[in-house]
């Protein structure tokens, strides 16, 4: 409907890759993959509706703390996709950004994302950020460390000036987080931007998660009233 409140910036904890695998008796690098798979119709659905921002949770700082298998099986798995998938997104209009600290990841990984980000740049349809070794107070103290970097004078430090140096600079705030998997928290995910966002937690595990998924947590967004603190 014409009068409908869409958000302009969408955030996804896609939770519920290993339980999903587990519940089917399979490897837990098969709800991965399955996971993988399941955000490329989220973020064509997302385009089509005129979101601004898509930002999906792929892996945390936390997340190192997992058995060392998973956590390679897992960096396979997003260079095969960066790899796999980027064509598309150009042909889709998609700008690729990655929100996290990507340094830290493997050499060939850390390339192929490079590569994306740069074969997308002139995407204007969308920006998808793919929160990689991401963690929202990691994301605050390395703002803080470039202010001070900076020689920032104390008394000149805003809000809107501290937003300028997170991994985010330049996008609008979170409208909306999704959770999936059943869990309700933010599990330290964009803690800054979503301040003042809506929450939808849904109980499916993030690989059965489907576009009519999307569009319900988009319509429950649709009939709140968004006060912001009055």
């Amino acid at each position: 409907m014409p009068d409908e409140v869409r958000p302009r910036h969408v955030a996804i904890i896609a939770d519920g890759n290993r339980r999903w695998a587990r519940e089917r008796g399979l490897p837990v690098l098969a709800g991965h993959v399955a996971g993988i798979e399941a955000i490329r119709p989220i973020v064509r659905r997302a385009r089509d509706l005129g979101v601004e921002t898509l930002s999906v949770y792929t892996f945390s700082t936390e997340n190192w703390a997992r058995p060392e298998d998973e956590v390679s099986g897992l960096f396979g798995l997003i260079d095969g996709a960066v790899r796999q998938y980027t064509d598309e997104l150009i042909d889709e209009g998609v700008r690729v950004r990655v929100i996290g600290r990507l340094h830290e990841a493997p050499a060939d990984v850390q390339r192929s994302i490079r590569a994306a980000q740069d074969r997308t740049r002139d995407g204007s349809r969308m920006t998808l950020n793919i929160c990689f070794n991401y963690s929202g107070r990691a994301e605050i103290v390395d703002a803080a460390r470039a202010l001070v970097a900076a020689n920032a004078d104390p008394n000149d430090v805003t809000e809107p000036h501290f937003a300028e140096h997170l991994y985010t600079a330049g996008q609008p705030d979170v409208d909306l987080v999704i959770r999936t998997g059943g869990d309700q928290r933010t599990s330290n995910f964009l803690l800054w931007q979503a301040a003042y966002a809506e929450l939808v937690f849904c109980p499916q595990y993030w690989p059965d998660f489907r576009v009519a998924d999307f569009d319900a947590a988009l319509a429950e967004f649709d009939q709140r009233e968004r006060r912001f603190g009055s």
